[in-house]
Formats: C-alpha cells, structure tokens, sequence
C-alpha cells in the first residue's frame, strides 16, 4: 500500500494523501520519500492546476518519527543538520508549486506535520483540526520552516506566543490568529471546492497572483508594484479579461 497517494481529477485538481493512518501519518524516510515523488510529479504535471494536501484516518500528521528519520541523534551537529535539511526539502517543495495549494486539516497536524500544512497557500480546518507547534514542549527548536511560515502566516507576536508556550492551537484559535482559513464541518469537501474554483481560473493568472502574494509578504510596495505593473498589464491581453470588457461595454 503505498504511504502517499496522488490522486488526478479531471478538472485539474490534483490529491495528495497522507497514508499511514495506523500510525496517524507519522513521517519516516519512506513516507517523506513517497511524499516528495508525489510533489515532484505534480510539479512536472502540465495539467495541473492545483492541489489538496490531507491525511488520511483521524489525523492529518502526528509529526516525526524521530528514530526513523533522524537516527543517531549523538553525531555532530554538522551532520545532523545535513539530515535536517534533507528532511526539509521532502516537503517544503509544496511551497515552491506555481499552483494553488490548499491543506484540508481535520484532526492534528503536529511539528512536521503542522509544516506541511503551513507549506499550502491555504489552510482549511475541521471542528477537530488542531496545530501542534509543540517543539519547545519536547525540548527541540522549531525546524523545516515554522518559524517562518508560521510568522508570516500570523506575525511575529502571535507566532511567538505559540511557539513559546509548545501547546496546541484549537480550530477556532486557528482561525481567530488566521493560521486557518476556514473552519468547516468537512475540510476535505471544502477545500476540493476551492481548489476546483481556483483550477478553473487561467493558469498564468493564478500563477502570477501566487508569485506576487509571496513577494509581497517579505518585500515592499515598490518591489511589490513591480510584479504587479508586469502581471496586471500582461493580463489586460487575455481572452478572460477581454471578454468581461465587451461585456462590461454592454452593460
């Protein structure tokens, strides 16, 4: 059976599973190496027009199994953190996608799980969801990625009150600090809906918003404006845009 299913709809959508229910989609080295196969396919996918991230059974991510993944923890910290950043990269591509991404959480999503959900454009809850930054709480620094993403998600501030205290964040804290999105009855449902209507917008379009969005949340207007002046002028020759015009003139 294996750890991470890719699933490929017709309208574009592409389904990415964590599969180790049994074990709460715990990650070890051949789940992570499933995970960024997965990634790399839909990366290279020229239909694809975007993506869900879940798990499947109770949880969305239990996090890290430590002996698996980072084996003899008494080697040098060199060496260590080569292993660290390895692990990284199985899933941090998800940010690196041009499409939108969208994480449907329906129960925990716990260190490296909760990454993987920070790593989506866009988080989806269930009234179940709950966002495990707990690294200080089992004495270990915050790795692949939280401190960033999860300062640039809800700010410095509130970023380091949950990473201080190391307890969990409740689906209705998640979406209070904006961590979550949206907090539903059935997150996987949802976020296929958002993700079937951002497949069905013009691909260059949605890849240049993402890219701005990105830009934007670690520059300047100046330097934001300047993406923006590019895209916005390119889209004024598309077909889209042409055809609200007409009908715009119309109206």
């Amino acid at each position: 059976m294996a750890l991470v299913d890719l699933h490929a709809a017709a309208d574009g959508v592409r389904t990415v599973t964590l599969n180790a229910p049994d074990r709460l989609n715990a990650l070890d080295r051949p789940l992570l190496d499933e995970l960024r196969e997965a990634v790399a396919v839909v990366a290279a996918d020229a239909e694809a027009r975007a993506l869900v991230v879940t798990g499947a059974g109770r949880a969305f991510c239990s996090g890290a199994d430590l002996d698996s993944l980072f084996g003899d923890r008494t080697r040098p910290t060199g060496a260590l953190r080569q292993v660290l950043l390895d692990v990284y990269a199985s899933f941090l591509g998800i940010r690196d996608l041009t499409i939108p991404t969208v994480a449907a959480v329906h129960g925990p999503a716990v260190g490296a799980g909760l990454n993987i959900a920070l790593a989506c454009d866009v988080i989806v809850a269930g009234p179940q969801a709950s966002f495990g930054a707990t690294f200080t709480a089992i004495g270990l620094h915050p790795g692949g990625g939280c401190t960033f993403m999860l300062t640039q998600r809800i700010g410095a501030g509130n970023a380091a009150a949950v990473l201080y205290a190391g307890t969990p964040v409740d689906a209705a804290n998640a979406l209070r600090l904006g961590l979550a999105q949206e907090v539903v009855a059935d997150p996987q449902a949802r976020a296929g809906e958002l993700a079937s209507l951002y497949a069905s917008r013009n691909p260059m379009l949605m890849a240049d918003v993402k890219e701005a969005v990105r830009v934007a949340a670690t520059s300047d207007l100046a330097t934001t404006l300047d993406i923006e002046s590019w895209a916005q002028a390119s889209s004024l020759a598309s077909e889209e845009f042409a055809a609200f015009a007409a009908r715009f003139a119309r109206s």
